[in-house]
């Protein structure tokens, strides 16, 4: 697993998730009984309208709505009533039914249905967007080896962002933020995000010297994707599926010589993302009309999603490199091509997540995420729990992408 870090815990949500205090405050003349029925239905019902939908593709739900008349919620407000009038201590109330929410969640059992509180929310949304407004560096809080003491290191700085614009470099280590001393990226992170203005002075610390600069927060890009070149085989990385990824990727296949004729993919630790973002790019290389993969929801008969734009560049040659950490979006790419496109598959089993999930936003910041259906490949298989069998198996990391540029010649 990658060492946890604050993914650009120096930046600001490209789009703040608003508040619904208007809304709260016209129903107020509703009974307690409807006021309950609404903020228990906004969870689901507003998934549709807003928030991340990491499932775009999706018809119009025939929901089955409770109302106030069922005896199941009616037993749900008389307990939330024994609390809020009878606990020994007052209790907040919106935190109650955000509990109350979180259980309906878990109770289903399973991993990637659940209740995600604002803070977490809110980076996901960063990266599923893959841009944000920020100073564009990527910080952790490690303990410094010589004074054992917390220390922030920058350990990525974003490609035409103000922090590589002003000289920061990896490995600086930020010790203020507007002269106050910091020792850890969360403090960074709420200072400069939840801050009310847009100019921050930086300290940092680089071969012992101490540097002090002021920077502006920006529209910054989050780098999914790399490439490189290897003789005749163009190479591209792709770490994540966000709103910018499909768009990075043309940009690598735009820049590659005349002389690059085969191609590596390599999805290896990415665990997904946006299953449009998945379509978008598998789009680039499958010809118009072929399926890229299928959706199944529950009593529905399987929807098959096919190519409609034609190949963007042509290659002899396309070769997909997965280990054990490449999921969901990452496994469907894999497929894709493998089925509709001929490539070839290197590397170990994929993870195995064959389920698409829906989410969407609560009044107060969080997210809820349910699974919504089963993706297939374009050939009809799942994956799910068992992985993605490549076709020539290296399980030495370090000579997996070896293998594959050997695979693509």
């Amino acid at each position: 697993m990658k060492k946890e870090t604050n993914n650009e815990k120096v930046m600001t949500k490209k789009r703040t998730v608003k508040k619904e205090s208007e809304m709260i405050k016209k129903v107020v003349n509703f009974s307690l009984m409807e006021v309950i029925c609404i903020v228990l239905i906004t969870g689901i019902a507003v998934s549709v309208a807003s928030g991340i939908l990491v499932y775009n593709n999706y018809d119009k739900l025939n929901m089955q709505v409770i109302n106030s008349g069922d005896p199941e919620l009616s037993e749900f407000v008389d307990n939330y009533n024994k609390i809020v009038n009878n606990y020994v201590e007052e209790v907040d109330k919106s935190k109650l039914i955000e509990a109350a929410i979180s259980g309906m969640y878990n109770y289903a059992g399973d991993e990637y249905t659940m209740f995600i509180d604002d803070e977490s929310t809110s980076t996901l949304q960063e990266q599923l967007e893959g841009e944000y407004t920020g100073i564009g560096v990527e910080i952790t809080t490690e303990e410094d080896p010589k004074t054992k003491l917390n220390r922030v290191r920058v350990t990525k700085v974003f490609k035409n962002s103000p922090a590589m614009k002003s000289g920061i470099k990896v490995n600086d280590i930020i010790t203020k933020v507007d002269g106050v001393s910091v020792d850890d990226a969360n403090t960074i992170a709420t200072t400069i995000k939840k801050g009310n203005k847009d100019s921050y002075e930086i300290t940092y610390i680089r071969n012992n010297k101490e540097h002090t600069l002021t920077l502006t927060r920006e529209k910054v890009l989050i780098n999914s994707v790399s490439s490189d070149e290897y003789d005749n085989v163009g190479y591209i990385k792709i770490d994540t599926f966000s709103s910018t990824t499909e768009s990075q990727v043309i940009e690598c296949l735009d820049s590659f010589g005349n002389n690059i004729n085969s191609l590596v993919i390599d999805v290896r630790d990415n665990t997904g993302g946006y299953l449009d973002a998945a379509y978008s790019v598998s789009d680039l290389f499958i010809e118009k009309g072929k399926p890229i993969y299928q959706i199944k929801e529950r009593s529905k008969e399987a929807i098959i999603y096919k190519a409609k734009s034609n190949v963007h560049k042509n290659f002899n040659k396309i070769v997909v490199l997965i280990n054990s950490n490449s999921a969901s979006a990452s496994e469907i790419l894999a497929l894709a091509l493998k089925e509709s496109a001929n490539a070839k598959i290197v590397g170990v089993k994929s993870f195995g997540k064959g389920t698409v999930q829906e989410t969407g936003m609560l009044s107060t910041g969080s997210m809820i995420k349910y699974t919504k259906a089963y993706w297939l490949s374009p050939n009809g298989n799942s994956i799910n729990k068992e992985g993605i069998t490549p076709d020539i198996e290296e399980s030495d990391s370090a000579k997996q992408l070896e293998e594959a540029i050997k695979a693509a010649k």
